[in-house]
């Protein structure tokens, strides 16, 4: 088993939160969707029971104002659950980069001072930080369960999966005087 440095766990931490953020954002559009479907249906049929005491024009006008509003309420849904896509990707990235920042100031910091206190707190909270990576990784899970069940039988939702980035560290060697 290989050791992880608090930097790692952190990202893999902050990107599960974010794939759980997508998760819950696919059950959004996908639940909408779907009760938008089942508007339109329940509008045609009730149009379809009215019968001969609707004209073919007030009819064929219901019909076609439901379609409208089904979908401007659609375009809503995709506008907003495409902003807030957006939106956590935005969120993950920018606080990657922020672990990644006070990461390498740590480092400077403990070379500049010559005291490894911020280097020996790190390996300390790996542990902790694992055993949390393992509960918010079953969050991420169940999210995707969720989304999947609200979206249907039919449907599958992609799992919310983020490009983790691998970040190689150089480490410089002191020169021998």
């Amino acid at each position: 088993m290989t050791s992880k440095s608090l930097t790692t766990v952190t990202t893999d931490l902050i990107e599960s939160y974010g794939n759980t953020a997508k998760n819950v954002i696919s059950a959004y559009r996908s639940g909408n969707e779907r009760a938008v479907g089942y508007l339109d249906q329940s509008w045609a049929s009730a149009v379809e029971k009215a019968g001969n005491r609707l004209s073919d024009e007030v009819r064929v006008n219901a019909l076609a104002a439901q379609k409208k509003i089904s979908g401007m309420y659609t375009q809503a849904i995709h506008l907003t659950s495409d902003g807030a896509n957006t939106a956590v990707n935005r969120a993950v990235e920018f606080a990657d980069k922020g672990v990644l920042q006070v990461a390498a100031n740590a480092n400077r910091f403990e070379k500049a001072t010559g005291v490894s206190t911020l280097n020996t707190l790190a390996v300390a909270a790996v542990p902790a930080a694992l055993a949390i990576v393992g509960v918010v990784s079953k969050i991420e899970a169940q999210s995707s369960a969720l989304a999947n069940k609200v979206a249907g039988p039919k449907v599958k939702v992609k799992v919310a999966a983020v490009k983790r980035k691998v970040v190689k560290k150089t480490v410089r060697t002191p020169k021998a005087a």
